[in-house]
């Protein structure tokens, strides 16, 4: 049948079902397609927080948004412009995100009265019970379709039905114009040594959803988004835990220095150690410890030993190391610390993003304990965040702690590949010599870091440890020496201010409000200010991706603003560390600790509510 066929600048689609209909794969294939295309994108993961939650119900839901578009896309979208449903609970659970022009599709199949009920309606029209009967809702026998378009493949029946959710890719890829070839190269890839039957396999049932989406009077139109116009180069599509660790990777090489990592699988920053892992022919060590704790403590008898060393976690994982973060602060050994932040306290909501780590990562140890603090702020810039993490880590010989979420180590979007010579060398304070006998803390007078010598060398012996030491290395317990020893290891950590880059703001240097804020909500900001700057509101923005020490000019841009609206995922962290450090300034807040990222609508009612 002949569909309208419409052009537009951008899309939010949501696939959402049960953990085993396969809508991660569905929307990831659905964005590298749109990537590859040239598209701009942006993603979000949201994967239910049970391991097993019961087959149907709202728990075990699983989802997958996706926005592309020809330019300015910074978030995941926050309303979506099609919704796949594969059961009723998925529809309960993300019907609210559906726009009022949504076309939303559902498997007819899966809506009997056992799985309305299961999902928790209360009758059997759950379109009317959600209020959505004049949305666009395509109901089709998707598992139906399936099977039969599959039935001659030699597959059996459990394995037929998980192909369902190619079946729904190839409908969406009619809908949006998405070209079919790059998801053939995948499985070809993926497919094509050990079981080449599933190549051909995929390809059918993905043409035949294909087919019958252009075959139905229930999808009258289509669309079209153009490729983005980006700079020239080579771009691939990367999520922010793989930015992470070629991130580290890159400060290895740079450094010369080979890299170590130590760690403990945990969500969401288990993918960290696993990527590392496969980097062997680039001198990459890996050890999966047997907890947290051995984690860290592998890194820093590696850092002692003369690598470049890290170690992967998230919150609870950082409550475990923090003994030994005061060990790598006191013996001052280059370590980077990557918190990948999810929901707390204790267990909390495993798989949902937050915020509430920064006040743990600042204060969370025994003694004056200050360490080195940055932020990554989207999830390709999580490769550079972790380069200058072991630029700092190596240069100033520090523990630095990284911060990451769960929105940007799951989320993805296009990277333009960068080349190594456009990045600064990495020059760690390693000694081979010295006149006289070592003094391991002995400080360079610009840094204030100390040199480092590898264990063993010829008259180069000396101690570091958890003991207080004096210059030379020696047990002291001397109540000046210590006093001198905490000021100088927070002089070195304060001197950094001296070598990152100073604070930038996007709009005017005098306005009646600033924008404030940190890490992952960089792109729902940046599109608030937009938004709001495009409608002629006095407004302007300023994102922080080094929190200790802060940029030197911060309190020079904060004078010139006269309110401050500190936006984050928490109950106020970096509002109360502002206030700590420039008192003289007023912070207003807005904050969230949902589990979920904002939405680009609540920071702007943010704004209304105080300009």
């Amino acid at each position: 049948m002949q569909h309208k066929v419409i052009d537009t600048q951008d899309v939010v689609i949501r696939f959402a079902g049960d953990s085993g209909d396969g809508m991660q794969l569905t929307g990831t294939l659905f964005a590298d397609a749109s990537a590859l295309y040239g598209n701009e994108i942006s993603t979000f993961p949201d994967y239910p927080a049970e391991i097993r939650a019961p087959h149907g119900t709202v728990y075990g839901v699983s989802g997958f948004q996706v926005h592309i578009g020809t330019k300015g896309v910074t978030t995941p979208g926050d309303f979506a412009d099609a919704l796949v449903a594969m059961n009723p609970a998925a529809l309960k659970a993300n019907a609210k995100w559906a726009k009022p022009s949504a076309t939303i599709i559902v498997d007819d199949d899966a809506f009997d009265e056992e799985n309305i009920k299961r999902a928790g309606f209360q009758t059997m029209d759950p379109f009317k019970e959600l209020n959505i009967e004049d949305r666009t809702i395509v109901v089709a026998p998707i598992t139906s379709l399936t099977k039969e378009s599959l039935k001659d493949s030699g597959l059996g029946l459990k394995d037929m039905e998980r192909c369902k959710n190619m079946f729904t890719l190839g409908m969406v890829f009619f809908m949006y114009n998405r070209p079919l070839e790059f998801t053939d190269a995948y499985l070809v890839k993926k497919f094509g040594k050990k079981k080449p039957q599933m190549v051909d396999i995929n390809k059918k049932v993905i043409r035949d959803g294909y087919n019958y989406a252009e075959n139905i009077q229930a999808i009258a139109s289509t669309y079209t988004i153009a490729p983005a116009k980006q700079e020239k180069g080579k771009y691939r599509n990367i999520n922010g835990n793989q930015a992470t660790a070629w991130g580290l990777i890159a400060a290895s090489e740079k450094s010369g220095i080979p890299l170590f990592c130590g760690s403990y699988p945990i969500t969401p920053a288990t993918a960290i150690l696993e990527e590392l892992a496969i980097h062997k022919n680039l001198g990459v060590k890996t050890v999966q410890a047997e907890d947290e704790i051995a984690g860290i403590c592998t890194a820093i008898g590696a850092s002692y030993a003369g690598n470049f060393a890290c170690t992967t976690t998230s919150g609870p994982g950082i409550a475990l190391k923090s003994e030994a973060m005061g060990l790598a602060v006191i013996g001052e050994l280059p370590l980077v610390i990557v918190d990948v932040q999810r929901s707390g306290p204790s267990t909390g909501v495993p798989t949902k993003t937050e915020q509430t780590d920064l006040a743990q990562v600042l204060y969370g140890r025994n003694g004056e304990s200050p360490i080195c603090v940055i932020a990554a702020h989207s999830p390709s810039n999580c490769f550079d965040a972790a380069f200058n993490a072991g630029k700092i880590a190596l240069e100033h010989m520090t523990p630095v702690v990284l911060l990451s979420e769960g929105f940007l180590g799951n989320g993805s979007e296009p990277w333009k590949i960068p080349s190594m010579k456009d990045y600064p060398e990495i020059k760690a304070p390693v000694i081979d010599s010295c006149e006289g006998k070592f003094q391991p803390y002995k400080r360079n007078p610009e840094t204030y870091a100390r040199y480092w010598a590898a264990p063993g060398k010829a008259g180069l012996e000396h101690r570091v440890g958890g003991l207080e030491k004096n210059t030379a290395g020696v047990n002291s317990a001397d109540p000046e020496n210590h006093e001198k020893m905490v000021k100088e290891r927070a002089e070195k950590v304060a001197r950094i201010a001296n070598y990152i880059p100073d604070q930038t703001v996007m709009g005017p240097e005098k306005a009646d409000v600033l924008l404030v804020g940190w890490g992952g909500t960089y792109g729902h900001l940046l599109s608030a200010y937009t938004q709001l700057s495009e409608a002629g509101e006095n407004v302007a923005f300023t994102h922080f991706d080094y929190i200790n020490p802060l940029p030197k000019n911060t309190a020079d841009i904060f004078k010139n603003y006269k309110k401050i609206l500190v936006c984050e995922l928490n109950s106020g962290q970096f509002a109360d560390y502002l206030r700590a450090k420039l008192p003289q300034f007023t912070y207003l807040q807005c904050n969230k600790v949902q589990g979920q990222p904002f939405i680009v609508k609540e920071i702007v009612d943010a704004y209304n509510n105080i300009k």
